[in-house]
């Protein structure tokens, strides 16, 4: 890294944890480019799709602990 760089770092180093999380989501999005049009709609109408399921109960779902062992029996076997 440059001089300018550690300098930065080591000052966004300082700041309160709510601060570095804001000038780290800042600094990754600015990465990501612009937002693909229509995404923010599209997850939107997924939400709703899947809030309407989960209220009709037409989706199945795990308890969270069992879910947990099974992914967690599965990283061990390998």
């Amino acid at each position: 890294m440059s001089i300018v760089t550690d300098r930065i770092l080591d000052e966004a180093l300082q700041l309160p944890v709510t601060e570095r999380a804001r000038v780290a989501a800042e600094l990754i999005a600015s990465i990501d480019g612009p937002p693909d049009p229509g995404a923010q709609e599209a997850w939107a109408a997924e939400v709703e799709r899947r809030a309407r399921r989960s209220l009709v109960s037409e989706s199945t779902s795990e308890a969270w602990g069992v879910v947990r062992q099974r992914i967690s029996g599965k990283l061990h076997s390998r």
